[in-house]
C-alpha cells in the first residue's frame, strides 16, 4: 500500500478513523474526509503520530448536501491525479425524520446517495489508477429491508431502523451494479458488514433523542472495538487475497451471501436509474 491514494469518508471516530490509521501504518497516502474541521484536524494529527506517516490529509464536506459532495470531489481531483481505493464509510443513525437541504431523508441521502455520488465523480480517476478498489461499508440489517420506490424518503411512517435498513440494502445493490458496469476495467468494488461496533455516530449526533442515547450506552460495552470493526474495511482495501474480486459482500474478512433482493438485478438497474436523477447524473455514465 506504500503511496497508494486513499479516501475514506466518515475518517473522524470509529470504523474510519481506525481505517485511515491501518491504511495510513500501511504507508498509504491518506486523505480523511471529515463533516468538522476541529475533529477533522484531531484526527488527522493523531493518525500522523500513531502511524509515523505524515501523508495524511484532510478534506472537509457534509455528505448529506450533494452540493458539498461535489466540492469534495473538485477539491481531490486538484490535488491529486490518482486514487487506488476508496472507502464509502460514513454513516449516521436517526430516530426521527430529518431532511437534507434538496430535501431528501437525510439517512438515505447521507448512507446511500452520497457515496452513489461521490463515486461516479471520481470514477474516471478510479479507472485511470486501475488496479484500484472502491469499499462499501454496509450492514447485515439490510437483510430486513426492501428498496420502497413509493416512498424512498420514507415520509409515511417514519421508522430510523427501517430507514437504516433501506439505505444499507440499496448501498448493496449499487456495490453489486456498479461492479457488473466496471467488468474488466481494473476496478473492484465490494460490500462489507463490519459488525456491532462501538462507535460515537449514536452519542454524538444531534439529531438522536436521549432515550436512544441512554440505550446505546447499556449495550455500547458489548461492542466490539473500532479497530476490530475495520479489519475487514482494511482486508478489502489492501489485502492482495483479494485482487480482481469484485462484486461480493463480505463478512468477518469473508465472501458470504446477502439478501435475496439485493442479487435483483432489475431492483438494482431501476436503482441505479432513480439515484442518477436524485443526483443530477442523468448524462453520467457508466
Amino acid at each position: 500500500m506504500k503511496d497508494k491514494i486513499c479516501i475514506v469518508t466518515g475518517a473522524t471516530s470509529g470504523i474510519g478513523k481506525a481505517t485511515s490509521l491501518g491504511l495510513a501504518k500501511m504507508g498509504a497516502q491518506v486523505v480523511l474526509v471529515a463533516r468538522d474541521h476541529k475533529r477533522g484536524e484531531s484526527a488527522q494529527a493523531e493518525i500522523r503520530a500513531a502511524s509515523g506517516n505524515p501523508h495524511v490529509s484532510l478534506l472537509l464536506a457534509d455528505l448529506s448536501s450533494q452540493k458539498s459532495v461535489r466540492q469534495l470531489a473538485s477539491d481531490f481531483k486538484s490535488r491529486s491525479d490518482g486514487l487506488h481505493v476508496l472507502v464509502n464509510n460514513a454513516g449516521i443513525a436517526l430516530t426521527k425524520r430529518a431532511v437534507t437541504e434538496e430535501g431528501y431523508e437525510k439517512v438515505f441521502a447521507v448512507n446511500y446517495l452520497a457515496p452513489f455520488l461521490l463515486t461516479n465523480l471520481v470514477l474516471d480517476t478510479l479507472k485511470a489508477s486501475a488496479p484500484c478498489r472502491v469499499v462499501n461499508v454496509a450492514g447485515d440489517f439490510h437483510r430486513k429491508a426492501s428498496i420502497h420506490f413509493d416512498d424512498l424518503m420514507s415520509e409515511r411512517d417514519y421508522n430510523g431502523f427501517r430507514a437504516n435498513n433501506q439505505a444499507k440494502l440499496a448501498l448493496i445493490l449499487f456495490t453489486y451494479e456498479l461492479a457488473r458496469r466496471l467488468e474488466g476495467t481494473g476496478v473492484t468494488v465490494n460490500a462489507l458488514h463490519p459488525g456491532a461496533v462501538a462507535t460515537d455516530a449514536v452519542s454524538k449526533d444531534p439529531d438522536v433523542n436521549a432515550y436512544s442515547r441512554f440505550m446505546y450506552s447499556l449495550f455500547k460495552p458489548f461492542f466490539q472495538s473500532p479497530e476490530k470493526g475495520a479489519e475487514t474495511s482494511l482486508f478489502l482495501a489492501s489485502s492482495p487475497e483479494i485482487e480482481g474480486i469484485t462484486g461480493k459482500y463480505f463478512i468477518k474478512k469473508k465472501a458470504v451471501s446477502s439478501s435475496p433482493e439485493s442479487y435483483d438485478v432489475d431492483i438494482a438497474r431501476r436503482l441505479w436509474a432513480t439515484s442518477k436523477t436524485l443526483t443530477n447524473l442523468d448524462q453520467m455514465s457508466p
